[in-house]
């Protein structure tokens, strides 16, 4: 528990130094690093502007308008939440984008963004954890190239150095998109679509488990990993989402 209180401890610092003011470098210096970036960047996924890192300046102030004040306020029994984002403007257009567009490299900032907004308001603060992915169906994943949610999860376990189980869970059936179902279909679709994974066949986490996924909605989807993960006898803590659909006052 030290360990892990002092590796958060470590990452919460560097946070903090990151938003200091920086020194005035040198002209040559800002000569090279204007070079350097200029054979460095990329198109922005959300607008195609020029930019060194994953969005461009606009619209990552479009992202940030988005991120919660209380991001721990749906944090309740019987399945607390913790939300970076409201799930509407710029961050729903980078969700889209990401999932349809096949852009993978938002999720690492997406899950940068959960790591940060969790070491500095996180409703358990130093407890160890056990990450686990919502999975998506291995058709599904093979259509898209990827599992947004597992790349949300890693990133997010890179910032914060939470424990990441990418198979602690499974979908075993195909299902509907849950975003054109009604409250009562969704959980209909879900039932029986998930399984504990084969890493926690062959052994159970020896922590609590954080759900993580890019969206919480009805939260059907997590109701499910939570109760197939308690038949086995797997605490859940709670689930963590890149962006909640739930109404609430961002000022």
């Amino acid at each position: 528990m030290k360990e892990y209180r002092d590796q958060r401890l470590i990452r919460l610092l560097k946070l903090h130094l990151a938003k200091k003011p920086k020194q005035k470098m040198p002209i040559w210096t800002k000569s090279f690093k204007g070079l350097l970036n200029l054979f460095l960047e990329t198109n922005c996924p959300l607008c195609q502007r020029h930019t060194p890192d994953t969005f461009c300046q606009y619209c990552t102030k479009q992202l940030q308008s988005c991120h919660l004040k209380n991001p721990s306020y749906l944090w309740q029994q019987p399945l607390p939440v913790f939300g970076w984002g409201s799930y509407g403007g710029g961050l729903k257009r980078a969700i889209a984008t990401m999932k349809y567009d096949n852009q993978p490299q938002i999720a690492h900032t997406l899950g940068q963004f959960l790591g940060e907004t969790w070491l500095l308001k996180s409703p358990q603060q130093d407890r160890q954890l056990v990450v686990v992915p919502i999975p998506l169906h291995p058709s599904k994943q093979k259509q898209r190239g990827f599992n947004q949610a597992a790349l949300i999860a890693e990133s997010f376990c890179q910032t914060t150095g939470l424990k990441l189980q990418i198979n602690g869970l499974e979908r075993i059936k195909e299902t509907q998109a849950q975003h054109i179902l009604s409250a009562s279909e969704r959980e209909k679709n879900l039932a029986d679509a998930l399984a504990v994974g084969q890493a926690f066949r062959r052994r159970p986490p020896d922590a609590p488990v954080l759900l993580v996924d890019d969206i919480y909605t009805t939260g059907a989807t997590a109701k499910s990993a939570v109760y197939t993960l308690k038949q086995s006898g797997i605490t859940v803590l709670g689930l963590a989402a890149v962006a909640t659909a739930v109404t609430y006052p961002r000022h």
